[in-house]
């Protein structure tokens, strides 16, 4: 099969479309037909190799995933001895991070708890934008946010794959949302209902009076007592992704933490099974949609990291594969 592979952490220009053994099923997985993949911020991370203390996890010479891609969409072609939710022509996507990734290539072996039925009403492009980054804006704003209706929430990064669900999500759950990104993506925001946006390059969100419930910040940099400045004395500060400094402070306060701090924290992503279907059930009903910036094919999925390196990306980045 072909696949792109990345043999060294390097920029873009080190990835290589190759011919490579095609995966064959454990006894728990399912192989599938890879229709579409997408870009995600970690797929980037994995890349470049950076922050450096990374490599700890992703290894520390050479990646130890030699392809990458979490999200995919695709079509099942067979199934290991213990699979019992698919057969062999079901429609699935989902995100493999948590397992072997290698989205970007013509057919993944994945677990069959990692995937769900693929919505109905959506292309196999428009389902590979959906799986991490739609349940990170689930997780984050229901399960660490504890969001209620009539919160004041903003959300810093809203022009991304996170947040453009996290955006939509806090609306149909009765939120205030403010949506906080460059004046490129302020109309694409306002389009998927945020009530106020932020142009961060014209106004630094923690240095108005307005005090906000819920922050969810998918590049967070700010110091901790910004944050704490415009947060309730009841609010949350959940983090999806930020400086390396940052994520190491709230690291150390989950280990030591005090009375006086406010609810402020890491999430932890946690691929599952149950939240797609929850994402399944409102993109079918259209309450919910994802945002496809551009798609690429398999063999530009250089071209397509060297654009979504330039942080100009609305919504997602999707990687056909014929």
């Amino acid at each position: 099969m072909k696949a792109i592979r990345n043999e060294k952490y390097g920029l873009p220009n080190v990835l290589q479309l190759k011919e490579v053994d095609r995966p064959v099923p454990k006894n728990n997985e399912v192989l599938v037909k890879v229709h579409a993949s997408s870009i995600n911020s970690w797929d980037w991370d994995y890349l470049t190799g950076r922050p450096r203390l990374y490599r700890l996890f992703f290894g520390l010479f050479k990646p130890k995933n030699k392809i990458l891609g979490a999200d995919i969409a695709g079509q099942v072609l067979s199934v290991g001895g213990e699979v019992k939710l698919f057969k062999p022509g079901d429609m699935v996507y989902g995100d493999l991070s948590a397992y072997n990734w290698g989205g970007f290539a013509e057919f993944v072996c994945a677990d069959e708890n990692l995937l769900s039925t693929k919505p109905a009403n959506l292309t196999y492009e428009e389902a590979a934008a959906v799986p991490q980054a739609g349940v990170l804006a689930l997780q984050g704003l229901r399960y660490n946010g504890d969001i209620e209706e009539g919160h004041k929430v903003l959300i810093n990064g809203a022009g991304g794959g996170v947040g453009t669900f996290a955006v939509q999500l806090a609306k149909l759950w009765g939120a205030e949302v403010t949506a906080v990104d460059c004046s490129d993506k302020l109309d694409v925001l306002l389009d998927l209902g945020a009530d106020f946006v932020i142009d961060y390059r014209k106004e630094n969100f923690t240095k108005t009076e307005k005090k906000y419930d819920l922050i969810l910040d998918v590049i967070a940099k700010k110091p901790l007592s910004q944050y704490k400045s415009v947060l309730n004395p009841n609010g949350a500060f959940v983090v999806v992704g930020g400086s390396l400094t940052l994520l190491l402070k709230l690291a150390l306060k989950s280990i030591f933490p005090k009375k006086s701090d406010r609810k402020m924290g890491i999430l932890m992503h946690k691929p599952n099974r149950q939240d797609l279907k929850i994402l399944q059930e409102l993109l079918e009903s259209g309450k919910l949609k994802p945002i496809v910036d551009q798609s690429f094919p398999l063999a530009k999925t250089r071209d397509a990291f060297t654009y979504y390196g330039k942080n100009l990306v609305k919504g997602k980045i999707v990687i056909t594969v014929e």
